[in-house]
């Protein structure tokens, strides 16, 4: 049977004419939804692939269906109910659009230390053999296109746990006469012999291969190794999405739960606004194999401690929130990302959102979805 699509208002599904298609997997999460509204305001069409798995993993609340709805009204989005793991309904879509497909951004993913824990082979069928998927179709029917595959900073496992911290009063840092105190983790640090959580090991295979497709196929494939990806668009939940989670938390007067190093574990969060702008810098000038770690960086970064009090200055109450003494296997204590990569080749793009600036435009989308 052919893949299951729904095409957004005024759209038809493709008739040979030429056409220019961004191609997003994931289109009604986070970064997908973005990933597919910024190009369409580019004058793409965008071909969006999303069977809404992350209420299947993290239940009815973390449902992007509400997303994929809002993107169907669009001009110009086509939407396919595909499981990227059918590798027939997956080459039959690529197939149907050939040469017209100038960019996949791969998105779609299971997200979850704890989930993959539970389910080790779907998680890796999901992240590893549906990027294979993807990457295998693309090559058989669009060589030339680009492929951006939203990767993560789980791939270095637990190897930064490994970095000499200082203990401060509300966050840990990285000792200040440490080579990469000044701007973060480079790209250069190892990603073996580390323990990555299952979760990080299928993102691993994921990665590596999307890098192989470039460097022994001449693909343009880019890695982002994301830090925390974050935004308004965000349907956190407890497993997974920890800024727009505790945010939703503060707002909604839920507890929430801190997991171990006194709250004062620290992760850079970059907007998704300003990740795809990335996205759309690289799909410009691709290259072959490239790969960039993809977060805040010294520019936005927080601890859960420094979280919780930005939330309480937004909502003007105490939030509810308990502490567990063990932290999630794999979890690092200290993550700021180095973007100089990117940011040398790519000198155009900027971040706009600073940590504050971020919280508050969660804060202030959450507000607006529980109105609605």
């Amino acid at each position: 049977m052919p893949p299951r699509s729904s095409p957004g208002r005024n759209d038809h599904e493709h008739n040979g004419a030429d056409m220019a298609v961004a191609l997003v997997t994931g289109s009604g999460g986070l970064v997908g939804g973005e990933a597919s509204r910024m190009f369409l305001s580019r004058g793409m069409t965008v071909v969006g692939i999303d069977n809404d798995m992350r209420r299947v993993f993290f239940g009815p609340s973390a449902s992007t269906q509400w997303q994929v709805d809002l993107l169907k009204k669009r001009h110009g989005y086509v939407h396919h109910d595909i499981d990227i793991r059918d590798a027939s309904s997956i080459a039959r879509l690529l197939d149907r659009y050939r040469k017209d497909v100038s960019v996949v951004v791969h998105c779609a993913a299971q997200p979850s230390h704890d989930w993959a824990a539970r389910d080790p082979v779907a998680d890796f069928t999901v992240n590893a053999n549906g990027t294979l998927t993807l990457l295998e179709a693309a090559r058989a029917s669009a060589p030339e296109s680009v492929f951006i595959f939203v990767s993560t900073n789980k791939v270095y496992g637990d190897r930064p746990n490994q970095l000499p911290l200082v203990e401060l009063e509300t966050r840990f840092e990285l000792s200040p006469d440490h080579e990469w105190h000044a701007q973060g983790i480079p790209e250069s640090m190892p990603i073996d012999q580390t323990l990555h959580s299952v979760f990080g090991a299928s993102k691993v295979a994921a990665d590596v291969m999307v890098q192989e497709y470039g460097r022994y196929f001449g693909m343009r494939t880019a890695c982002f190794r994301g830090g925390c990806l974050t935004g308004p668009g965000h349907s956190g939940a407890q497993l997974h999405g920890f800024l727009a989670y505790l945010i939703q938390c503060a707002v909604t007067d839920t507890p929430y739960t801190v997991f171990g190093y006194k709250g004062k574990q620290v992760r850079d969060n970059i907007h998704v606004a300003d990740l795809v702008e990335a996205f759309w810098a690289f799909f410009q000038r691709p290259q072959i194999g490239a790969v960039y770690n993809m977060g805040g960086g010294r520019h936005s970064n927080c601890s859960v401690v420094e979280a919780i009090a930005m939330a309480e200055a937004l909502t003007g109450r105490p939030m509810r929130h308990e502490y567990k003494e063990d932290n999630r296997i794999g979890d690092h204590v200290w993550w700021i990302s180095d973007v100089r990569r990117f940011q040398s080749q790519y000198p155009e793009w900027k971040q706009r959102f600073d940590i504050r600036s971020l919280v508050a435009d969660i804060h202030h989308g959450i507000r607006a979805r529980l109105a609605a």
